[in-house]
């Protein structure tokens, strides 16, 4: 599949979610780019998300120094930088759309990096916004 695809937290975190083995393996065919789903980008957002998740929500969490590296590996992907502007368009949108502001924000960076889709597992799969389309990687 050719095009980018914007990489929402949960994916990232099952890739060190060991509780998880299922997600875990399709989370990491997606990050080593055996999953078939273009190139892959982050936002800022994601990179904050991804810290506190894996150090304080997993049941099996990450020393802050393993998540600090993580973070830094991750950051190697194209990063979308959330700004003011973005944030207030992504408080219309949640407001327009009854979107979290977190997932107008995910949807809004995935629009500024030029993707296709949306990979996560916390908007309905299929659903469209704007020329994005979301898809859950793990049915």
């Amino acid at each position: 599949m050719s095009g980018r695809s914007f990489v929402d937290t949960n994916v990232l975190v099952y890739c060190f979610d060991t509780g998880e083995p299922t997600k875990r393996k399709r989370a990491l065919a997606i990050l080593e780019g055996d999953a078939n789903v273009g190139d892959l980008v982050i936002s800022t957002q994601i990179l904050q998300e991804f810290y506190v998740t894996v150090t304080r929500k997993l049941k099996r969490p990450l020393s802050p120094r393993d998540a600090t590296a993580a973070v830094h590996e991750l950051a190697k992907l194209p990063v979308v930088q959330i700004d003011v502007a973005m944030v207030l368009a992504s408080i219309a949108d949640c407001q327009k759309h009854q979107l979290s502001l977190w997932d107008a924000l995910v949807l809004g960076a995935a629009l500024t990096a030029d993707c296709q889709r949306v990979l996560t597992e916390d908007l309905q799969h299929g659903f469209a916004f704007g020329s994005l389309r979301v898809e859950n990687p793990f049915l």
